[in-house]
C-alpha cells in the first residue's frame, strides 16, 4: 500500500478501549522535589560508562523516596527530581551497573534506563510532509471567507468535518479550561496563540525537572515547529488574523518535553504529566510517543520501568481531573492483530527486528489505561491512509489530513491536509495522527467548558456519546488498485477504523 510521505511511522494498540475510570494504583502522599544530591559517587563504584538518565520507580510513601534517594547516591547516581505523589526519581549515572545495583535497593519497584545513544530525532506523530502556506494561497482564502471567519477559515476543511463551525456559532468554550501541548515546545508569541496562552502552566520539562524561566517552553531556532501546529488547532484564537482553533475561547500551555534532538525521553514525559496535573490542565494533547522505543516489554527490566513511570503519571493526572488524549501512530496497521513488528528500535542507537505482542509491548503514553486514543481521517470522511486502526483499541476518530491523492476537499479548501500555525507568526499544512488527535483535544475542552465540574471520567464518556458513529462502509482500498489496503472489524457504532465515530464539537457545546 503506498503511504503518504517519507516521515517515521508508528504502530501502537490499547487492548480494552478507553477505560472510562482509570485505576489510581500507587499514588503516595507528598510533594515533588527537585534537590539534587552531590554529583560523586563512592570510590568503589565504576564511573567510567556513558552518562545515562534513569527513572527509578519506588514503593511507600516519602519516607520510601528519601531511603532510595540515599541508594541512588550509593550506586554513583544523582537525583534529578524526585516526584514524591508518585514515587518516581529521575535520576543520572555513569556507573555501568547502576541499573542493576539500584533495583536491589530496599524500597525500589523496577528501574530502567531511559536511552541508549541520542542521534537523531524520531518521536512526533506526524508524517512528515510539512508544507508551508503560500502568500497566494493566503489571499485567495481571505478574499472567500465571510464575516463571521478568520482570513484562513475557508481552508480549514476540518473544522467543518467535526461541526467546529457551526459550534463556534453557539461557544468558542471558556477561558477558565487549559489544554496542555506537551510537546515540542509551543511559539507562544504567534499572534494566533497570544491571548489564549497559559503562561502559568507552562514549562520546559526535557531534563525531568520543570524549568519556567522565561520562554523556556518554546522551541528554539531549528527545532520542531510540531508543538506550535498542535497548538493552534486546538486553540488558535477568533480574532480576524489567521486559522481558528476548534476551542477558540480556551486556554493552552506549552509544556516542552521534546529535546534539541526532538526526542521524547520518559523523564520529560513523566514531568509533562506531573506539571499539567499540579497547574490545573483540563486536557493533555499528546502527539508523540516516548523514546527510544516504538513498544516498551513489560518484561524487559529497562522497558518494563519506563512503562511503570509513566503510567504512574497519567494516573496521578487523571486523579486530578485531567483527560489524557493521544494519537493513534501512522503505520496504517492493525492494532487488534495478534503480534506486531517493530524494526525501528530502539531509535537513538541501531534498531533490531523483533515481534512483539502488542498486548505486552505498550507504546507509551497512548496504550495506557484511560488515554483516549485517536485515528486519523481524511478530507472525505475515510481513515487516513496511514493512520494505524484495530478494533477494541481506536476510542474516536478525527480529521488528521490525507494526501488529495486518496482525499480531496471541497472547494474552497486546495489542500488535504491540516493547515495550522507555525513559529515566527507563520502558517502551514501537516498530516498524521498528531494532527487528528489536538482535534480531540479541542472537543475535550469545549465538553468541559459546558460541564465544567464533570470528573475526567464522565467527559470521557460524554466525548464517545456525542461521537458521529460512523460505519466501516465499503472495502477499503484507499489507492484504488483494487486490492483491499485495510479490514475494518465492528460495527456502526463501535469500529476498528473510527471507534466510537468522529468527534462532534456541536454537540460538545449543546449537551
Amino acid at each position: 500500500m503506498a503511504h503518504l510521505g517519507s516521515g517515521r511511522t508508528r504502530a501502537l494498540t490499547l487492548p480494552v478501549g478507553l477505560a472510562l475510570t482509570a485505576s489510581l494504583g500507587f499514588l503516595p502522599t507528598g510533594t515533588a522535589s527537585a534537590a539534587p544530591v552531590r554529583d560523586v559517587p563512592p570510590a568503589a563504584v565504576a564511573t567510567d560508562g556513558p552518562k545515562l538518565s534513569y527513572v527509578v520507580n519506588t514503593h511507600g510513601g516519602p519516607g520510601t523516596v528519601k531511603q532510595v534517594r540515599k541508594a541512588i547516591e550509593r550506586a554513583g547516581g544523582t537525583v534529578v527530581i524526585a516526584y514524591d505523589r508518585i514515587g518516581v526519581i529521575v535520576a543520572h549515572s555513569q556507573n555501568p551497573e547502576f541499573a542493576q545495583a539500584i533495583r536491589r535497593a530496599k524500597g525500589v519497584d523496577s528501574a530502567g534506563a531511559t536511552r541508549t545513544n541520542p542521534i537523531v530525532p524520531q518521536a512526533t506523530k506526524d508524517i512528515g510532509v510539512d508544507q508551508p502556506l503560500t502568500a497566494e494561497q493566503g489571499r485567495t482564502a481571505a478574499a472567500q471567507a465571510t464575516a463571521a471567519q478568520d482570513p484562513l477559515e475557508p481552508l480549514q476543511w476540518d473544522l467543518a468535518a467535526i461541526k467546529a463551525d457551526k459550534a463556534h456559532e453557539k461557544s468558542l468554550g471558556s477561558s477558565k479550561v487549559t489544554v496542555a501541548v506537551i510537546d515540542t515546545g509551543v511559539d507562544d508569541t504567534h499572534p494566533d496563540l497570544a491571548a489564549n496562552f497559559d503562561r502559568s502552566g507552562s514549562a520546559n520539562c526535557v531534563s525531568g525537572a520543570p524549568d519556567t524561566t522565561e520562554g523556556a517552553w518554546r522551541p528554539a531556532a531549528g527545532e520542531s515547529d510540531h508543538g506550535t501546529h498542535v497548538a493552534g488547532t486546538i486553540a488558535a484564537a477568533k480574532n480576524g488574523i489567521g486559522v481558528t482553533g476548534v476551542a477558540p475561547g480556551v486556554k493552552v500551555s506549552g509544556i516542552k518535553v521534546g529535546n534539541p534532538n526532538g526526542f521524547f525521553y520518559t523523564e520529560a514525559v513523566v514531568c509533562g504529566f506531573m506539571w499539567a496535573a499540579e497547574h490545573g490542565a483540563d486536557v493533555t494533547n499528546n502527539s508523540y510517543y516516548t523514546d527510544p522505543w516504538m513498544y516498551n516489554c513489560k518484561n524487559d527490566p529497562d522497558q518494563g520501568a519506563l512503562v511503570e513511570a509513566v503510567a504512574r503519571a497519567t494516573r496521578y493526572a487523571e486523579s486530578k481531573g485531567t483527560v489524557n488524549v493521544a494519537a493513534a501512530g501512522n503505520s496504517a496497521e492493525d492494532l487488534a492483530a495478534d503480534t506486531i513488528e517493530d524494526s525501528t528500535s530502539p531509535n537513538d542507537t541501531t534498531p533490531v527486528t523483533r515481534t512483539v505482542d502488542p498486548r505486552q509491548c505498550l507504546d507509551i503514553p497512548t496504550m495506557l489505561p484511560g488515554v483516549v486514543t485517536v485515528s486519523a481521517t481524511g478530507a472525505k470522511g475515510l481513515k487516513a491512509s496511514y493512520s494505524n486502526y484495530g478494533n477494541g483499541v481506536i476510542d474516536v476518530a478525527a480529521p488528521g489530513g490525507d494526501s488529495t491523492v486518496y482525499q480531496t476537499p471541497a472547494p474552497p479548501a486546495t489542500s488535504g491536509l491540516i493547515l495550522s500555525t507555525l513559529p515566527g507568526g507563520k502558517y502551514g499544512y501537516k498530516a498524521g495522527t498528531s494532527m487528528a488527535s489536538p482535534h480531540v483535544a479541542g472537543v475535550v475542552a469545549l465538553i468541559k467548558s459546558k460541564h465544567p465540574h464533570a470528573s475526567a471520567a464522565a467527559v470521557k464518556a460524554l466525548l464517545t456519546l456525542e461521537a458521529d458513529a460512523t460505519a466501516c462502509g465499503d472495502p477499503y482500498d484507499i489507492n484504488g488498485d483494487g486490492t483491499v489496503d485495510a479490514v475494518c472489524e465492528g460495527g456502526k457504532n463501535r469500529n476498528g477504523f473510527y471507534g466510537a465515530g468522529v468527534v462532534d464539537a456541536l454537540d460538545a457545546v449543546r449537551w
